[in-house]
């Protein structure tokens, strides 16, 4: 019967965990098995082994063939380099000192690289922490760079709107304040209009009696003035009854002055008539004289 070293699987679903067996190699993966020795859990960094050493070493003197990984675990934890050494003692190749010597000398190194590796393990998880941490940091740096931003425009928005809201309120104060001063003023002109229309039927009394005194003066000047014009009438009628008399004798210095005037007329008149006989008389020499002149033209020719 070939007996095998393998895992049979254990645990859940993405996150395995296996146990270190002996079984029939015909045997189904997680079936009967003949000696569990150990366990492995790769879910760890470095994976958890932990192993009988020397049940494993029992076996593999016996002839159990491990498989691929079975043989890598057994040959990380120092079984397979034990075995070997184990075979040359028996052969008389060295002492068992010697191999137990050189077996902690392997096991103190691969100690050194196990711890080597954790270090650099925990360096690189102390590494990753501070890069996520300083990545988040700056992440929320610049979101808290984009909320002050945001909340500074929001301010902003508020402030224009409270601005903008406050416009009708100033509005409507100043609108209110408007409203009553004028009722004030309105209180006040009520107040001084009795005054003002006191003072207007004063003024209106006043003058109505300004215009009684004009009427009762331009009445007098009526009456004068009717007085006058009656004296003047009289003296009409008066200067009437005079007038014939004034244009008898306005008559008689026009006749008196048209005579004088016509005198002298009458004289040139006569002067006129004496010229024109004159002038006839003379006329018939002047004719006789012109035939003279003529006849001695005649003559002369």
């Amino acid at each position: 019967m070939a007996v095998k070293i393998r895992l049979a699987r254990k645990g859940k679903k993405k996150k395995p965990y296996y146990h270190i067996i002996i079984a029939d190699a015909r045997s189904p993966r997680d079936g009967k098995y003949i000696e569990k020795i150990g366990s492995y859990n790769p879910n760890i960094n470095p994976a958890v082994i932990e192993i009988d050493e020397e049940k494993a070493l029992e076996w593999l003197h016996k002839g159990a063939q491990p498989t691929e990984t079975t043989r890598a675990i057994l040959s990380y934890k120092g079984l397979l380099l034990k075995k070997h050494l184990a075979e040359g003692v028996a052969k008389g190749a060295l002492s068992e000192a010697d191999a137990e010597k050189k077996h902690k000398a392997w096991m103190a190194e691969q100690d050194k690289k196990i711890e080597a590796k954790k270090t650099k393990l925990e360096k690189d998880k102390d590494s990753r922490v501070k890069s996520a941490f300083a990545a988040e940091k700056e992440a929320q740096e610049t979101k808290a760079k984009v909320v002050a931003t945001k909340q500074s425009e929001l301010a902003e928005d508020a402030k224009r709107a409270e601005a903008e809201a406050a416009k009708p309120a100033e509005e409507e104060a100043t609108a209110e304040e408007e409203a009553k001063d004028e009722a004030t003023a309105e209180e006040e002109a009520k107040d001084e209009a009795p005054a003002e229309e006191e003072a207007k039927d004063e003024a209106t009394a006043e003058e109505e009696v300004k215009d009684e005194t004009k009427a009762e003066e331009k009445a007098k000047d009526e009456a004068t003035a009717e007085e006058e014009a009656k004296d003047e009438t009289k003296a009409e009628e008066k200067a009437k009854d005079e007038a014939p008399a004034e244009e008898e004798t306005k008559d008689e210095t026009k006749s008196e002055e048209k005579a004088k005037d016509e005198a002298p007329a009458e004289e040139e008149a006569k002067d006129a008539t004496k010229a024109e006989e004159k002038a006839k008389d003379e006329a018939p020499a002047e004719e006789e004289a012109k035939d003279e002149t003529k006849a001695e033209e005649k003559a002369k020719d």
